[in-house]
């Protein structure tokens, strides 16, 4: 193939870009937005505390439960056909969810949602893996990044500017109900421009390897492969889907539902036996000649192991930031709710162009732009900790904290997609949907827990020393976090280099 094929994409390839990253752009969204509108929803609803949390937590427990055995689901059975499902539960859910009479319902359509979530996102990880390659599907998750960063930093500026321009009660359901004519286009989009082997999965002869498989695989999709194995004979290994399923669930519940006491953290052991226990399974499953619902073999794959423990752990840190900061602006400075909301706009923005950038070259310098791109977010949390002290101290404008994470920008977008890319650079296609789902599952469940622990700090120091000394110290843990983050990276660098190392002396020999 030429260099021409292997740098521009092909009118194929950026239909099934627009196709897939619209929906999940708006099913990450959704995550970021509700933190703006949930006051108005609860006043509306008249929703109590604990009934208005499951808004934030149902969606995110079925989002995190679902997604490997949904990219497993999409490896066996096409890509395409769950993406599609997946969008229509959303919205569906977002119907609901908008049109809401109360709590309860609005809880259920949340979860509605969720499940949509978890089932369309490991769908576009696994065909960016399919149907790009090189260059290419570095810049295809470069895009893909751009739509996290975006996501996260507008969705507090949407949910404000809809309830300045529709009003309490319209403002927070026009929210939700925005997804549904979004999703029903991308669901007509879907069956007119996903190639045909997008239907079709891995047990059923859609192996697309070539980098402009969106043209050149059209003509497969017969109900069995070469080898002449048949569609009925895929396996989609039940009891490890419900072991994972029921261990990520134990280890999420207690950090999104802390308000029922202490003992619900006895949970987090259980869960941790239970994912003990569906590693051993698919094991023995693997050697019983089963086809299980992950290849532990995966994480012999150095690449992907160390990428998907960074991913983990920098999830643990990054979304926290934006929780504490909403919360000092506008418990602790007073801020409406649109303007919180602003100070993270710039930072989406430099997000979006790192993730750009960094995807058209993220090959060239490997692991080493993931670890630039933590030291640049570390730097940017560290400054905003500097700029909250300056504010309290001396009285400069908390608005140079539009700079400080802006600076935190540059680094999300150096970090998650080019992170991504070398992650799954070694998958093999059969197993894409699968090692996406393991790995979004793991910022899941990093985010859950990341976002507890920085919380709990924050009120923690609140209650004792105030609103700047509970971001300072909330800053400080986040800062940690990341440092971890980096250490994984470095420790993957120092291998890849080691490696090189090897292949060019047995080159030499």
């Amino acid at each position: 193939m030429s260099n021409v094929s292997e740098s521009v994409m092909s009118a194929e390839q950026r239909k099934i870009l627009a196709v897939m990253l619209v929906p999940m752009f708006m099913s990450l969204l959704s995550v970021s937005i509700v933190n703006v509108i949930l006051p108005d929803m609860q006043r509306s609803i008249g929703a109590s505390n604990s009934a208005i949390q499951w808004v934030l937590s149902g969606y995110t427990l079925a989002f995190g439960v679902f997604l490997v055995a949904a990219g497993r689901a999409g490896d066996l059975f096409g890509r395409g056909r769950l993406f599609v499902i997946g969008v229509g539960v959303f919205a569906a859910g977002s119907l609901i969810a908008g049109l809401a009479p109360d709590p309860l319902m609005l809880n259920l359509a949340r979860i509605v949602m969720g499940v949509g979530s978890g089932l369309l996102s490991p769908q576009g990880v696994g065909m960016i893996q399919q149907y790009f390659h090189g260059k290419l599907r570095g810049r295809a998750f470069g895009m893909f990044g751009t739509i996290v960063g975006v996501s996260v930093g507008i969705g507090p500026v949407l949910g404000g500017g809809l309830i300045a321009i529709l009003g309490d009660e319209w403002g927070w359901r026009s929210a939700f109900l925005i997804n549904v004519p979004i999703a029903l286009i991308a669901i007509v989009l879907g069956r007119l421009w996903l190639p045909r082997s997008a239907w079709v999965g891995s047990d059923n002869g859609s192996h697309d390897t070539g980098s402009n498989a969106a043209s050149s695989s059209d003509t497969t999709g017969d109900d069995t492969e070469a080898g002449g194995k048949s569609r009925a004979r895929a396996d989609f290994d039940p009891i490890g889907i419900l072991l994972l399923a029921v261990g990520t669930l134990l280890v999420m519940l207690p950090f999104l539902e802390r308000s029922l006491g202490a003992w619900i953290y006895l949970l987090v052991p259980i869960g941790a036996v239970v994912v003990i226990g569906w590693v051993r399974w698919e094991n023995r499953y693997s050697r019983q000649g089963g086809s299980p619902m992950v290849d532990m073999q995966l994480f012999r794959t150095r690449s992907f192991a160390y990428g998907a423990y960074l991913s983990s752990v920098y999830f643990v840190g990054m979304p926290g930031v934006w929780v504490i900061v909403a919360l000092y602006l506008q418990n602790g400075l007073g801020f409406p709710a649109l303007e919180a909301g602003l100070i993270g706009l710039p930072s989406a923005l430099l997000s979006a162009a790192g993730a750009q950038a960094a995807g058209r070259v993220v090959l060239t310098f490997g692991r080493k732009m993931v670890v630039l791109g933590v030291g640049i977010a570390l730097t940017g949390v560290v400054a905003s900790a500097l700029i909250v002290l300056a504010h309290e101290t001396w009285g400069i404008s908390i608005w140079w904290m539009l700079a400080s994470l802006g600076v935190l920008g540059i680094g999300q977008g150096m970090t998650i997609s080019p992170n991504q890319t070398l992650t799954l650079a070694e998958v093999p296609v059969e197993y894409a949907g699968t090692s996406g789902g393991i790995m979004q599952t793991g910022q899941r469940v990093g985010t859950a827990i990341g976002i507890a622990v920085v919380t709990a700090v924050f009120f923690a120091f609140q209650s004792l020393a105030g609103y700047a000394a509970a971001i300072i110290a909330g800053f400080s843990v986040i800062a940690l976090i990341i440092i971890a983050a980096g250490i994984i990276g470095t420790i993957d660098l120092g291998r890849g280099r080691k490696k090189a190392k090897r292949a060019e002396e047995l080159a030499k020999s």
